[in-house]
């Protein structure tokens, strides 16, 4: 058995990653986790939220917008809605995108409420993600 895993991200607009890594960190609905090479298979959702992988001595950040996770001892599949890398985060457009969410939340009877709560979420997720780069 390696210690190493293969970490596949894929979204409707195609595969991001497809890399062999060491360990892969995610935010499940349940909680967060970890996943070593051996681990237990599992399947489970993911929530708005970090993804981090660890190659070597680096560790990799990336914004998940949701989604599922499959895991096997060698292998960790993530089906996700959108997902993109802490480096290819437009902070600006997270910073403009937060204050739209803000703004909608405070006209709690002319909105769709889970709507801008996701929207707000995502991005102070991205913000803070894009601050560890």
């Amino acid at each position: 058995m390696t210690n190493k895993l293969v970490l596949e991200i894929v979204t409707p607009y195609g595969q991001i990653l497809s890399e062999e890594v060491d360990e892969v960190s995610a935010a499940g609905s349940e909680g967060d986790f970890g996943v070593l090479a051996g681990h237990v298979p599992f399947i489970t959702t993911l929530k708005i939220g970090i993804l981090s992988y660890k190659k070597g001595n680096e560790t990799i950040y990336l914004f998940v917008n949701s989604g599922y996770v499959e895991v096997t001892g060698e292998k960790v599949i993530v089906l996700a809605d959108s997902a993109e890398k802490a480096t290819d985060i437009d902070v600006e457009r997270a910073k403009a995108a937060m204050k739209r969410a803000e703004e909608r939340l405070k006209k709690v009877e002319e909105i769709d409420f889970a709507r801008a709560t996701a929207a707000l979420e995502r991005s102070t997720i991205r913000i803070q993600l894009a601050q560890r780069r």
